[in-house]
């Protein structure tokens, strides 16, 4: 469904920001490369039901974020990072992971923390790491 497509996507958070959140992903978990369109969609909807529930202002902090992860990148490699070399892409996500100024390292692991919830919250990433649920809970293990 082409329109659902674009709808879906129009109404995002991450939408002028989808290609580097995209390549942050891949970073974060480079099983993520080979996601076809409609495993995107479905990892960036996990995402925007996660931030629909937090404040605006949070959410405008986390695409002010990936703005500047996608032109930091420029200063020292002349391309933005969803440019760069799967490495130099590390490189970059190490350094804001361990950056001195505590505000860019909480935003770098709570932007870490929706990767892996948009991967891993899909039925498939779910599968992929042996994650079954259960209804009965602790009990299905006894």
């Amino acid at each position: 469904m082409p329109g659902a497509v674009a709808s879906q996507t129009s109404r995002s958070h991450l939408k002028h920001v989808r290609k580097v959140f995209q390549a942050v992903v891949a970073t974060v978990v480079p099983d993520a490369k080979q996601l076809d369109e409609p495993s995107w969609l479905a990892l960036e909807q996990l995402v925007e039901d996660a931030l629909a529930i937090r404040p605006p202002a949070l959410r405008r902090q986390l695409v002010a974020f990936l703005g500047v992860i996608e032109w930091l990148p420029v200063v020292r490699y002349g391309r933005p990072f969803a440019a760069l070399t799967d490495d130099q892409r590390r490189r970059v996500l190490c350094y804001l992971q361990d950056h001195p100024v505590k505000r860019i390292r909480c935003g770098f692991w709570g932007l870490r923390t929706l990767a892996l919830l948009g991967y891993y919250g899909r039925n498939d990433g779910a599968r992929a790491i042996g994650y079954a649920p259960d209804p009965r809970g602790w009990e299905a293990v006894r």
